[in-house]
């Protein structure tokens, strides 16, 4: 392992203090209303999926990192985690003790990224996966069984039938009712990932929160913060395009049942993919930076 580089950026007390500071406003205007909720038992399908399908915890999402490569001057170690080492300039992230610990992970997801990234998009799936998740169930079945379908159980599974799915991702197949499965053009696996993921899945692209706060610290906070602020967008299309009825919450329904239904997905579908691009190049520049080039063989 090589000896760990200087610090590419030095930030004084009030640059980082005011960016931290906008990092913890930004994340509490997302986590209040959840935590409100969590309090009192109340369930929300689309505003709470990604604290509860994610395992970031809302504290972690919450504090601030710089990033690798940055010096923080005047900065007090109790304040931030034990990856940091204290220098006579300030505080830095310590890339080699946390490469050491993590470097198979990181290698994992920076292949998957890159090879997401070098594949075209496929923006002819129309959401179905969220359909083939209830196909042939009754409403009691369902796993958002307090809101109604939109359709009924028979005209859901004529749907499914009629459009097929071509869902690419696995861990959004892995929820496929049994009958649905064999409907699917692909049979992704966990192993199968990195050969399948591609840029135009609204799954693959919700997952860039996933990467991004598993890279950290390596990475800016702020950065996590705009991949969750993307996914947060993406599951909010991925529900008003489901079968269920979420009108009551303020979601109209994208009807993915109809020509223009499937159109107005698709529009917005390649809107997510171009921001998501942008992300996914973030995210893979951060990991080329020198002090990680290491743990990214």
């Amino acid at each position: 392992m090589t000896a760990a580089l200087a610090p590419a950026a030095a930030l004084d007390a009030a640059d980082w203090q005011v960016r931290r500071r906008a990092h913890e406003e930004r994340v509490d205007a997302w986590l209040a209303p959840h935590l409100a909720r969590r309090r009192t038992g109340v369930k929300h399908p689309v505003e709470d999926f990604l604290f509860t399908y994610y395992s970031h915890r809302p504290a972690q999402l919450r504090r601030w990192h710089p990033g690798a490569g940055v010096l923080l001057r005047d900065a007090d170690p109790a304040e931030f985690d034990p990856d940091y080492r204290a220098t006579a300039a300030g505080l830095t992230l310590d890339t080699d003790r946390v490469r050491a610990r993590r470097a198979e992970s990181v290698t994992w997801v920076r292949t998957l990224l890159a090879a997401t990234a070098g594949r075209p998009a496929n923006f002819g799936c129309f959401g179905m996966h969220e359909w083939a998740m209830v196909y042939r169930q009754t409403q009691n079945e369902v796993r958002h069984n307090a809101w109604p379908l939109r359709l009924s159980p028979e005209a859901t599974a004529a749907v499914v039938e009629e459009r097929g799915v071509r869902c690419s991702h696995f861990d959004a197949f892995r929820f496929f009712t049994p009958p649905a499965r064999p409907l699917n053009l692909l049979t992704p696996t966990r192993d199968s990932q990195h050969a399948l993921e591609q840029p135009g899945c609204l799954h693959a692209n919700m997952d860039l929160y996933k990467w991004a706060y598993k890279l950290s610290p390596l990475v800016p906070s702020e950065l996590v913060a705009e991949c969750f602020a993307l996914a947060r967008e993406i599951r909010a299309l991925d529900m008003r395009a489901s079968p269920y009825d979420l009108a009551g919450l303020g979601y109209p329904p994208v009807r993915v049942e109809t020509p223009e239904g499937r159109a107005e997905y698709a529009a917005a579908q390649r809107g997510f993919a171009d921001r998501a691009t942008v992300l996914r190049a973030r995210l893979l520049g951060a990991l080329d930076r020198p002090e990680l080039a290491d743990g990214a063989d």
